[in-house]
């Protein structure tokens, strides 16, 4: 995840949630990326403050470093130095296509244009003609298809939004083993056969997509100027209540109906949220909630949600109150990510041609 923004309910129970089980099935690498975040304007005191707490959260949530390998991005040269060699075979056609590309371009320069017009209205010198989107916002898939490929993964934990990235990710992977791999790779002193494995999308059954609070057909996003939008991990339980009270519903005063109708998106994803907070199946949700009106549900939607965060903000506290430890954390993961990463590394240079450099052999 991008250190940007407060992690919210969407990230928890559409991802790091789902990390946690991961750990007693699979070997897991979990970063910060904060690589990613610079690709739009940035505060670099932010960045910093945002990087600790988002790793804080990886480990409150459940994230355990002695099970996974928990890194912050940058740590790592391998993902920048894959990433540059995977954008060098991709397609500018294929990286235009990128649904996040055309959303976060139209946003970057309609911020722009916005600041520019309030900046000559106090007679600033505003001007809307600057070009404020960066080349790293159309090249950052590779970027994260090198997250995803240094590590030779098999499964990637997504959410419906990322699937066009790993598509992306299964294409560049299949390019470069059919250009750089087998007897090719093997003449120039490696192995031979695949220079990555073609990885598969892990999508968790339940709250991959949790949704706005007020637009229950978008899904909840840190980028979304209205903080009421969304649950943040850390909100206090005054502020979850009074989001909760102020979340947008329908008309419709039968909650029973709620989860299985198209035309109600709003009560479903209230209804989903409860279910995710509880940890009650969809049946045990409607026997729940279906008697209730609005003002009866909401309170406890607000209670369920305070007391499932309230032992994930207490271990965060302590994480947070001991940045030396959390920083150490950080350090032992990015050594371990390392040492793989250098191996994948190693064998991509040496397919596509490149003199051996004796450092990536240490």
């Amino acid at each position: 995840m991008q250190p940007t923004g407060a992690l919210h309910l969407g990230n928890y129970f559409g991802a790091v949630r789902n990390w946690v089980g991961l750990q007693d099935i699979y070997d897991p690498y979990y970063c910060v990326v904060d690589l990613h975040a610079v690709t739009a304007p940035h505060d670099p005191i932010e960045l910093r403050k945002a990087t600790r707490q988002v790793a804080a959260l990886y480990l409150a949530a459940g994230v355990d470093p002695d099970r996974s390998t928990v890194f912050v991005q940058s740590h790592v040269p391998s993902h920048a130095e894959l990433g540059w060699l995977l954008t060098t075979q991709a397609p500018v056609g294929w990286l235009q296509r990128m649904v996040q590309y055309k959303d976060k371009t139209a946003k970057q320069r309609a911020a722009a244009e916005a600041a520019a017009t309030a900046a000559q209205g106090s007679g600033g010198a505003g001007d809307a003609g600057v070009e404020t989107v960066g080349a790293g916002l159309l090249t950052y898939p590779c970027l994260m298809a090198a997250d995803i490929l240094c590590y030779q993964a098999d499964l990637v934990p997504v959410g419906e939004d990322q699937r066009q990235h790993l598509e992306l990710t299964r294409d560049l992977a299949a390019r470069m083993n059919d250009r750089y791999g087998g007897k090719r790779w093997k003449k120039l002193g490696g192995r031979g056969g695949r220079l990555f494995t073609v990885p598969d999308a892990l999508v968790p059954p339940r709250g991959a997509r949790v949704m706005s609070l007020q637009d229950g057909r978008s899904k909840m996003s840190k980028s979304d100027p209205n903080d009421k939008s969304r649950l943040n991990l850390l909100d206090s339980p005054d502020d979850i209540v009074r989001k909760v009270k102020a979340a947008k519903t329908d008309m419709g005063e039968n909650l029973a109906t709620g989860l299985d109708d198209p035309d109600r998106p709003e009560a479903a994803n209230l209804l989903t949220l409860y279910g995710l907070a509880t940890g009650k199946s969809r049946e045990e949700v409607t026997a729940d909630t279906g008697a209730l009106r609005w003002g009866e549900f909401k309170p406890l939607l607000a209670e369920a949600v305070v007391e499932h965060l309230r032992p994930i903000q207490a271990r965060y506290a302590e994480l947070a109150a001991d940045e030396a430890a959390l920083d150490m954390v950080l350090a032992v993961g990015a050594e371990r990510a390392d040492a793989t990463a250098r191996r994948t590394l190693r064998g991509c240079y040496e397919a596509m041609g490149f003199v051996p450099r004796p450092s990536l052999y240490d």
